[in-house]
């Protein structure tokens, strides 16, 4: 609601953008029950019904585009495409989102696991929903805007195909970094790939109303840039972990509309054939 409020959805609409409404998750409960994700039932339940209605956007030739909720909606756009085809992942994330029972006693909440689930490293209660896992193959996968001090950053990248901190991202400028990702992905044998964005990828100091700010990100004109190159070879984008509630004279929601509009109104732009 704070991004239709900001404007985005009257913008992208008239762009020749269709509002398909909102995916309704179930009630949020803080309860944790060992060897299970929190709100297990209510995610495998969302993740469902995310899938199916992505899985229809893509099959009736359209990029979806789907905005708000945490970073455990890549699960269902996962699901989707591995019912479509074969997809690779570009996850831009100030995190690596690679928790699993494999590295950390910790696992409960998919939010910060999301990337090591759709390569299928968690449980198979996450990472195998109605058999469809691993939903990206890892070798395709490719994430971009942890922070340095990122504590499983290394094994990413040994884990995935191609991973980069955001000190090196912005090292090597936003153009060159698109580059050598969309070179990647030409190279990997998939069908396309989908696009991750988790807004604090951006720096604390111009976007603090997420759940984990950092500073070392990026800066606005940064992000919007490379979302720019990038969209247009995407099979569809998400964008996640905004939170209203530390917004309440929607200046970010604001900021974050400007950007999802420059960034990705080519979105899915570019004949994939």
């Amino acid at each position: 609601m704070a991004l239709r409020n900001a404007g985005l959805y009257g913008r992208l609409i008239g762009l020749g953008a269709s509002d398909l409404g909102t995916v309704e998750p179930e009630g949020y409960s803080e309860t944790v029950v060992p060897r299970f994700i929190r709100n297990k039932e209510q995610i495998i339940k969302f993740s469902r019904s995310l899938s199916d209605r992505i899985l229809r956007v893509v099959e009736g030739g359209n990029a979806p585009l789907v905005l708000g909720g945490d970073c455990s909606v890549l699960v269902g756009a996962g699901m989707a495409l591995k019912r479509a085809g074969r997809y690779g992942l570009i996850h831009l994330d100030g995190h690596t989102d690679f928790r699993h029972p494999g590295n950390s006693d910790e696992v409960a909440s998919l939010a910060g696991e999301d990337l090591a689930a759709v390569i299928g490293l968690h449980w198979d209660q996450i990472s195998n929903i109605d058999g469809l896992g691993p939903y990206f193959e890892p070798k395709n996968a490719v994430h971009a805007g942890c922070r340095d001090d990122d504590e499983h950053f290394r094994e990413v990248r040994q884990a995935i195909g191609m991973a980069m901190p955001a000190s090196e991202v912005k090292r090597n400028g936003m153009k060159k970094t698109a580059w050598d990702i969309l070179a990647f992905m030409k190279k990997a044998d998939v069908d396309g790939y989908w696009l991750h964005l988790d807004v604090d990828l951006l720096d604390s100091s111009v976007m603090p109303a997420v759940d984990s700010p950092s500073l070392g990100g990026f800066d606005p004109i940064e992000l919007t840039s490379l979302l720019k190159l990038l969209s247009p070879g995407a099979v569809g984008a998400e964008v996640t972990i905004f939170d209203p509630d530390l917004d309440p004279l929607g200046t970010y929601a604001r900021l974050i509309a400007n950007i999802v509009y420059e960034g990705l109104q080519g979105l899915g732009s570019l004949d994939q054939e």
